[in-house]
């Protein structure tokens, strides 16, 4: 049976799902899921690109950023761990190229302890061969967050790929799309809101959805970072996602949403181009950073920056990385510029991707990726 033939069953036996069960079951069914099926979805081979896919220097300069986070948590270099937890961690590349510039400081290699989180059991299996030289370095690996964390979270396009209910604005009021069968086929609906605190949510951010308009909430990306405050004891979280503030993406700039569908490196926001088919395309839409700033201080986290990725990297090296690179005149030069010009493009992953940084019990710092300014466009 097919992915769409097991919804629309689903649909017949128990009513309308709402978008986010769809999506849960499009992304992450345990056999038939977008997500559950291959160790790796992005790349040239893949559907989209991420910063990763880039080459290592993505890694290169997130470590520079843990770096001196190791350094505010343990000054003194005396403890004897310090927890790097890699939410959405994929195979390990990224954990990987972290770890092969973090070699570079022997104390600091030595004092981490990496937990690679990752749902796709197919992913998991990738992380021994991906990170075998680095096999001392990994204590856990398992789809949910250690229990006490001392250390630093970091997520790149994590949140982004979470389960979101979808909204629409009628002359009638607020309506909440679901999807459901119509003979052997998907297709939308407008509901009344029943998910428990979806209006509310939305009441809270006081920003007018016009008529006409859609919008996506992602209640899952809110019981993350919460989850996540709990489990943090000290120390500092890294979010990189596309997102956006929550007055641009519910207001009249954003009244047709975010969620994009993306396959063979081809995007639509269409649903007529995907809907039918679930488990084949990934599905995305950008995150409510201003919600996601919100949840997190409630539960104890301090928001030190919110920024673009391009101020980011270039407040840890990316210029200096760049400009090193131009003194070459090798193929390995040209690359290293290239990728560094990739992960700065304006329009590009530079001002599209955002970073939120947060700490617990570790006061203000001044961080080298905020020295730039902490501006979001």
């Amino acid at each position: 049976m097919s992915l769409r033939e097991l919804i629309v069953e689903r649909t017949r036996t128990r009513g309308s799902l709402t978008f986010a069960e769809y999506m849960e079951l499009a992304l992450y069914h345990p056999e038939l899921g977008y997500y559950t099926g291959a160790a790796q979805q992005s790349g040239r081979a893949g559907d989209f690109f991420t910063s990763v896919d880039v080459g290592p220097w993505f890694g290169r300069l997130l470590a520079v950023q843990v770096a001196e986070m190791w350094a505010v948590v343990d000054p003194a270099g005396s403890a004897a761990q310090f927890d790097l937890v890699e939410a959405g961690a994929g195979n390990g590349r990224l954990a990987r190229d972290v770890l092969d510039a973090a070699l570079e400081t022997p104390a600091f290699y030595g004092a981490l302890r990496l937990h690679l989180v990752e749902r796709s059991a197919e992913a998991r299996r990738a992380q021994a061969t991906v990170l075998a030289a680095h096999g001392p370095r990994v204590a856990s690996r398992g789809p949910d967050l250690p229990e006490t964390i001392r250390g630093v979270i970091y997520a790149n396009e994590l949140l982004d790929a979470f389960p979101v209910h979808r909204v629409a604005m009628t002359r009638d009021g607020l309506r909440e799309i679901h999807v459901d069968a119509n003979g052997g086929h998907l297709v939308e609906r407008l509901e009344p809101v029943r998910t428990a605190c979806l209006a509310e949510h939305l009441d809270d951010l006081d920003v007018p959805m016009p008529v006409g308009s859609r919008a996506e909430v992602n209640l899952l990306a809110l019981d993350w970072i919460h989850s996540a405050a709990q489990r943090l004891e000290r120390g500092f979280v890294i979010l990189i996602d596309y997102g956006d503030r929550a007055p641009r993406l519910y207001g009249a700039a954003g009244r047709h949403g975010t969620l994009t569908a993306y396959r063979q490196h081809t995007d639509t926001t269409e649903p007529a181009d995907w809907l039918d088919a679930p488990g084949d395309w990934d599905l995305t839409s950008h995150v409510d950073l201003t919600s996601v700033i919100a949840c997190a201080e409630r539960h104890g986290l301090r928001c030190l920056g919110a920024l673009d990725q391009t101020y980011f990297l270039l407040g840890l090296g990316a210029a200096e990385i760049a400009g090193g690179a131009a003194t070459r005149n090798d193929r390995a030069g040209l690359t290293a510029r290239l990728a560094v010009k990739t992960l700065l493009q304006p329009g590009g992953l530079g001002s599209t991707l955002k970073v939120l940084l947060f700490g617990k019990g570790v006061g203000t710092p001044a961080l080298r990726g905020c020295s730039q300014g902490t501006r979001l466009t």
